[in-house]
């Protein structure tokens, strides 16, 4: 659908007035450098996750490479909405266009979808590790990375594809304020005039799919590895594999958290102020959290980073 058929539905409507985070805080332009602060943070941590992943040998193993896909992930999606939202709290506008709307709305329920299945992948992963050690090298390979990864972002996209067209073409009539700091999808149906009913059931229905394919595959791949870890003799190995799918069990309980809370709770949980701070939680916070995890509760990690800081401060010697 083009640009001109999506101005024609919304006739008399050029442009969404985005409401945001800063018409509701007390101290807009304290929460305007607090907000930077954490985009730079996000911005550099995942970027010196996604480095070290590439650059040292030793973290050359599928696990690290689908780390390197969730910060690459994380990267794009505060991206979408952040700049934005601190661009037009600085030049004092408030305004998206429909096209520009639109676009925003597919690359984050892209995105958002892609790392519903990336984090089931991630548990995967963990569990042929695992469970499956003397076939792990075999099974998982490269090339099975790079189809899985692949597989993510695809089906990301199709979420987007599917929602975006469709909620873009209902005629909103009601108001052109969206009452959130992006083109999120609830956000942007309550603008609506026509019935849509149907559609939300439709779309609640795709997203309790979305949540519950890769909340299988993590529940069954970490009950089959908790299983495992009981058997184990060694300590240190119990050790390092509870270290290791702790760092991820606490993603995937932060961003399916608030995943739940935003597309499976009933509207009368839904408040415009509650709806803001769960996606400031998802959408600024988590990509922050991400590589702090990975990292910090890393050995490898924390090793290469030694590692390319102590190579830099001799290059300057």
């Amino acid at each position: 659908m083009d640009i001109t058929t999506w101005m024609t539905n919304h006739t008399g409507w050029a442009d969404f007035i985005l409401v945001g985070l800063f018409r509701q805080s007390q101290h807009p332009a304290l929460l305007c450098v607090v907000i930077f602060l954490v985009f730079l943070m996000a911005l550099s941590g995942n970027a010196v996750l996604i480095i070290l992943i590439h650059s040292s040998a030793k973290l050359h193993t599928p696990m690290y490479f689908f780390i390197s896909q969730l910060s690459l992930m994380d990267m794009m999606s505060i991206s979408i909405t952040v700049p934005k939202m601190l661009l037009d709290q600085v030049l004092g506008v408030s305004t998206i266009s429909v096209p520009e709307c639109g676009i925003q709305m597919f690359l984050y329920l892209t995105l958002v979808g892609s790392e519903f299945f990336l984090l089931a992948a991630m548990a995967y992963d963990r569990y042929m590790a695992i469970c499956h050690p003397l076939h792990y090298p075999v099974l998982i390979n490269h090339r099975v990375c790079l189809l899985l990864a692949s597989g993510c972002w695809f089906l990301g996209s199709v979420d987007g594809f599917m929602l975006t067209p469709v909620t873009m073409t209902f005629p909103f009539c009601r108001s052109q304020e969206i009452q959130h700091f992006f083109c999120e999808v609830p956000a942007v149906m309550k603008l609506s005039c026509s019935d849509t009913s149907l559609y939300e059931t439709l779309m609640y229905l795709c997203c309790v799919l979305m949540l519950l394919i890769p909340v299988t595959v993590i529940s069954g791949s970490y009950s089959c590895i908790l299983l495992t870890i009981h058997r184990m003799n060694s300590a240190e190995g119990r050790r390092k594999a509870l270290a290791t799918c702790s760092s991820h069990m606490m993603v995937v309980t932060l961003f399916y958290g608030a995943a739940v809370y935003t597309h499976m709770l009933p509207s009368s949980y839904h408040t415009p102020q509650k709806d803001m701070v769960v996606s400031v939680f998802y959408t600024i916070l988590t990509p922050v959290l991400n590589p702090l995890i990975y990292s910090f509760r890393n050995q490898d990690v924390t090793g290469a980073l030694r590692k390319m800081l102590s190579v830099e401060s001799f290059r300057k010697h």
